[in-house]
């Protein structure tokens, strides 16, 4: 009865930690593909071949529900894997939709026409892979009109947390935050459009200052999770033991991992 859960790296730790005290009675199989760290940086192709490899190997290890829990591979591959990838007897679920149903307070089967909603200027920090799919804009567009997105590409963030550096990464999101406002000095919301970010989350916030509404995605997609398996429940997998799979150095990521999570997390060699 696993279900799996996808990054590129560490970031979707944040996202397993929020649904394991949401479901604590569901084993997770979390797989970080951090010899291929971070996705941010590359193309779609190269992004829809990792992500295919890494969920390949969940479902292998009895999950037949994954969660891309990487901002990045759901916007430049989950489409595609949806429309000619994903076995009839499998889902694949990205983590966009959680956070477009609580900015636009209508649920994801809601198939009414757009309609405008409260929040008008929408600022959205994400990986440059991320901002140059604009798939938080097109799914946006079809649930929401009025509202004006502006996309900050957040360079060099998910590199500094990879390697511990918080330093860097606070001076980086500073900057970015900064850089962001030029283009939309009042945003009335910010999304968090990585994984990684919600460990910044303090920092994003006191960069835009307390008027912001600021969308972290973790405790988001965990509520929507719970939603869907209690609905469909036949997709919770055959797999029964938790397990923590890496592509890169096990030990070198399980003591990052230990760090990010402040818990003890043991991965093996995927």
């Amino acid at each position: 009865m696993a279900v799996g859960v996808f990054d590129s790296g560490l970031g979707g730790l944040t996202v397993l930690d929020a649904v394991v005290k949401r479901l604590p009675e569901v084993p997770f199989v979390y797989f970080g593909d951090n010899a291929h760290a971070p996705y941010g940086v590359r193309d779609a192709d190269d992004i829809y071949d990792l992500t295919t490899a890494a969920v390949t190997r969940m479902f292998d290890a009895g999950c037949d529900l994954a969660i891309i829990a990487c901002n990045t591979a759901s916007a430049a591959a989950l489409r595609r894997m949806q429309e000619g990838w994903v076995p009839r007897d499998k889902r694949v679920l990205g983590v966009f939709v959680p956070l477009i149903e609580a900015l636009t307070e209508r649920q994801w089967g809601d198939n009414s026409p757009p309609r405008e909603v409260a929040v008008k200027h929408v600022a959205l920090f994400a990986t440059p892979a991320t901002v140059a799919s604009r798939a938080f804009q097109r799914e946006l567009a079809f649930r929401a009109i009025g509202v004006d997105v502006e996309a900050q590409a957040c360079g060099g963030v998910v590199d500094a947390i990879e390697d511990g550096d918080m330093i860097l990464a606070e001076a980086l999101v500073r900057s970015h935050v900064d850089a962001l406002k030029r283009k939309m000095p009042t945003p009335e919301a910010a999304i968090l459009g990585c994984t990684h970010y919600p460990l910044m989350q303090e920092i994003f916030q006191d960069a835009l200052g307390p008027d912001v509404a600021v969308y972290s995605q973790a405790n988001l997609v965990a509520d929507s999770l719970a939603d869907y398996l209690s609905r469909k429940p036949e997709f919770i997998g055959s797999g029964r033991e938790s397990m923590f799979l890496t592509t890169g150095n096990p030990a070198k990521v399980s003591n990052a991992a230990t760090q990010f999570l402040r818990r003890k997390i043991t991965f093996v060699s995927a």
